[in-house]
């Protein structure tokens, strides 16, 4: 059974930084293109960030220059980390992992405000 587990979210404050995670199992992740979504009231699902099995990674403008995306293939896990958030920032953040199949996670929700 695959399953990809986000933690990390939570209220922050603006201005602060998180850094969420999302442990996969059931699937060979090394092999996955990893990728982190989120979906505001009101909003489409917009792809926040992106890394490939081979390491590279791409990023929404929305975060360009204040998030990283990386991955422990150790670990079986993708990180999310942001900073300098602003409240348009909060949504639900869902972690995607995708080779031939694309499974989800349950998502995790990011509340920022002071």
């Amino acid at each position: 059974q695959v399953q990809l587990v986000e933690s990390g979210g939570g209220l922050v404050q603006p201005g602060g930084s998180l850094r969420l995670s999302c442990t996969a199992s059931g699937i060979t992740f090394s092999i996955y293109n990893m990728g982190w979504y989120r979906l505001a009231p009101g909003k489409q699902r917009e792809l926040v960030a992106g890394i490939t099995r081979g390491g590279t990674t791409d990023y929404a403008d929305s975060v360009k220059g204040r998030s990283t995306i990386s991955r422990d293939n150790a670990k079986n896990t993708v990180y999310l980390e942001i900073h300098n958030l602003k409240p348009d920032d909060t949504a639900v953040y869902y972690c995607n992992g995708n080779f031939l199949k694309q499974f989800w996670g349950q998502g995790t929700q990011v509340t920022v405000s002071s």
